[in-house]
């Protein structure tokens, strides 16, 4: 992956911090991701149609999916 340049600033409250980038530097960091592959945009359209269909569930923390 290229290097990407971005700027972090503490936040206003603890544990908390801002990421500043432009729109050049976020596409770079989407296409370093894998965000624009076929397979993760046929995922996100999945998604979408569950979601649209009402084949979702609520959960409180990513642990949940585990135990299902």
């Amino acid at each position: 992956m290229a290097s990407l340049a971005i700027t972090i600033k503490p936040g206003t409250r603890r544990q908390k911090f801002v990421v500043e980038l432009n729109a050049v530097r976020l596409e770079r960091l989407a296409a370093g991701l894998g965000f624009f592959s076929d397979d993760f945009l046929r995922s996100l359209a999945r998604a979408e149609s569950d979601y649209r269909s009402g084949r979702t569930r609520r959960i409180k923390s990513l642990a949940q999916l585990r135990m299902s």
